[in-house]
């Protein structure tokens, strides 16, 4: 293999074989193998304390790599550690995840990054989400015998976007070629890698899924198409590699009207599909300015709409006012204020946010100090409300999100998902990777703002996030899992703003996800929590799995100089740095 970025033929044999022993301590392992479901309300499990993490957080002098799963950590450090910047590194470690762990995330889907870039001095934002094609419209959807947009199968593909987001991220910061920095996912599907205990769970679940689709079966299944790979078994996956070589010869144009992606289009013409080869020639990412707030002294900065990085800020505006440090980290009042303004933000989610080309109101009318006081006097400090649910676009999204820090001072939090487990279940033969469900964020709903139509972004729950101080860099994190993610980006941040955690701590920390109504689940809830929120009127459940909560990233600037990061017990993955 060439390239600078590039590893040695049979290093990664290494390599592989050494990080699958290290990224979590045999009680993780146990706790969490097999505990994946594509819905935090789909399946049962006892709502056990967390496992004991067993890790500290990583402190490094030059650069800094958390992610969700060892390979693509390990990937993105050598991009570093030879050189790399780390917006190279970020693309290694996503190329990586797209194969590892390929229910989460993959070459057919989209992706958002928000960092702080060293050379301009400022926070710049990435939107490489894809659109919805020529022949997705209301009428042709209603006429395929559809009474929603297609929740999965190929009438809820829209463009990918993530490779068109890889190329523009690199062609602007990067100092490495596409080529250079996907190379060890390319080189790991080529020799295989064993599959990790989380992600080998969560994968058993969707036998049936992958059973629908023929490519998805001779893609993703074993044995003949009966089964998923166990936790430690050997997975290949030549096709991939195949794909990812094309695409790192001829750049994103492989996809974006050149073979790839003709051939995406043409199987999708075949079973059902909405996408046209014009479509995606017109695959456009956009440059976008980060909305912020000021919590506390701190500038928080999440990406504008189509996302829901608004509802997080939005939290915070309405909590600001309360002193949460007094009321106690997950004490019935701290948790009752969190959940009760949760449900105020996602409201207006609901209602207000879509393609940002098709916005009823200006974004920031929702953060206007007016207008949260309002909202802020509807939280009642003795009754849990039953608020309008949020809708079905803003419920669910199986992501990976990682966090890179390098030795000039960049900082990127990047998030790249397929919106469902496995997306919409489809592989293009021969490709190697599914395509996205993303269409499934849009609503046939008359004159609301996310109503679909052709050529238009859908709702999208990906927010990646960061925090500054006084115009200086300070954190990169983010918390994947759908509606999770607001409600986990306003967790972690008021964990270590408000309570001083260290980054490991912030991020294992017990969280709770408001589901819907009046329903909640909560991490290490006791009895006598239960009992509190319970008299308040909220409805504590334990039907969750322990993937609902997510999984968090997060890398830290010291004041002295090099980095601090964390990488969740939640997930397989692990922080490294060097």
């Amino acid at each position: 293999m060439t390239g600078r970025a590039g590893v040695a033929a049979g290093s990664w044999a290494a390599v592989v074989a050494l990080v699958a022993l290290a990224a979590c301590s045999p009680a993780e392992r146990s706790a969490a193998e097999g505990s994946g479901a594509t819905d935090a309300t789909s399946a049962t499990s006892a709502a056990a304390p967390l496992p004991v993490a067993g890790r500290s957080t990583v402190y490094a002098p030059h650069g800094l790599v958390a992610t969700s799963q060892p390979l693509a950590t390990t990937a993105a450090l050598r991009i570093l550690e030879e050189g790399g910047n780390a917006f190279d590194a970020a693309v290694a470690a996503s190329a990586v995840l797209s194969l590892v762990e390929p229910h989460m995330t993959g070459l057919g889907g989209d992706l958002f990054a928000i960092f702080w870039s060293a050379e301009e001095g400022r926070v710049v934002g990435l939107d490489a989400s894809g659109r919805a094609g020529a022949r997705m419209t209301p009428e042709q959807i209603a006429a395929d015998g559809f009474d929603r947009v297609p929740y999965q199968g190929p009438g809820s593909v829209t463009v990918p976007g993530a490779i068109a987001g890889w190329a523009a991220l690199l062609d602007r910061y990067g100092s490495r070629s596409l080529a250079e920095v996907v190379a060890p996912a390319i080189e790991l599907a080529e020799d295989g890698f064993p599959v990790s205990p989380i992600i080998a769970g969560q994968w058993s679940d969707l036998v049936d899924l992958l059973s629908d689709d023929a490519g998805a079966t001779a893609t993703y299944l074993v044995d003949g198409g009966t089964r998923t790979p166990e936790a430690g078994e050997w997975f290949r996956n030549p096709d991939f590699a195949a794909s990812l070589r094309m695409i790192a010869e001829q750049g994103p144009s492989a996809m974006y009207g050149g073979p790839l992606g003709q051939r995406i289009v043409a199987h999708l013409d075949t079973v059902g599909g909405y996408l046209t080869n014009d479509d995606m020639a017109a695959m456009e990412v956009r440059w976008v300015e980060p909305l912020s707030v000021d919590y506390r002294g701190w500038t928080v900065h999440e990406l504008p709409p189509a996302g829901q990085g608004i509802a997080a800020l939005q939290m915070l505006e309405m909590l600001e006012s309360y002193d949460l440090a007094a009321m106690g980290h997950n004490s019935p009042e701290y948790l009752h204020h969190l959940i009760e303004a949760k449900k105020l933000a996602f409201a207006d989610l609901d209602r207000y946010v879509s393609d940002p080309d098709h916005l009823e109101i200006d974004p920031m009318q929702l953060l206007a100090p007016a207008y949260v006081e309002e909202r802020r006097g509807l939280i009642d400090a003795g009754v849990a409300r039953e608020e309008v649910e949020p809708g079905a676009a803003a419920q669910q999204s199986e992501t990976v999100f990682l966090v890179v820090a390098d030795d000039e001072g960049n900082q990127i939090a990047f998030i790249h998902s397929i919106y469902e487990y496995f997306g919409s279940g489809v592989v293009a033969p021969g490709t190697g990777f599914v395509l996205q469900n993303r269409g499934a964020g849009f609503t046939l709903e008359e004159g609301h703002p996310n109503r679909v139509a052709p050529g238009k972004l859908p709702f999208h729950t990906l927010i990646p996030g960061f925090v500054t101080r006084d115009g200086e860099p300070y954190m990169a994190f983010g918390v994947m899992g759908g509606s999770m993610q607001p409600q986990g980006h306003v967790q972690l941040i008021l964990n270590m703003l408000d309570f001083g955690m260290e980054p490991q701590a912030a991020v294992d920390a017990a969280r709770f996800r408001h589901l819907g109504g009046l329903r909640v689940a909560i991490e290490n809830v006791t009895p006598e929590l239960r009992s509190a929120l319970e008299g308040l009127g909220h409805q504590i459940t334990d039907d969750w799995t322990r993937t609902a909560f997510g999984g968090a990233q997060v890398v830290v600037r010291l004041d002295g100089g090099g980095w601090a990061g964390a990488s969740d017990a939640r997930k397989d993955g692990m922080a490294a740095g060097h």
